[in-house]
């Protein structure tokens, strides 16, 4: 999963989670700490959050479809041969 980050992104990542427990927590963690830290929510939590959003990827692309096909059903015309 690193691999998918580039070195500037993961550092930044890393020195957000300092950032992050300096100001919540007032606790100075270092550079090895906040990079576990990152790999363990990466490994352990993003995979809810990324179910989440496809999940929520095909319901809005459900509702898409659902809306293209009323658009397209309205514009059939009725056939004058059939008979109702």
């Amino acid at each position: 999963m690193w691999k998918q980050f580039p070195r500037e992104k993961k550092q930044d990542l890393i020195e957000r989670i300092q950032t992050y427990f300096y100001n919540e927590r007032d606790e100075e963690i270092g550079e090895l700490a906040a990079e576990n830290f990152l790999h363990f929510v990466m490994s352990e939590l993003s995979p809810s959050f990324y179910n989440a959003g496809v999940k929520d990827a095909i319901t809005m692309t459900e509702q898409k479809w659902m809306s293209i096909e009323q658009d397209l059903d309205s514009l059939i015309k009725p056939d004058p041969e059939v008979k109702r």
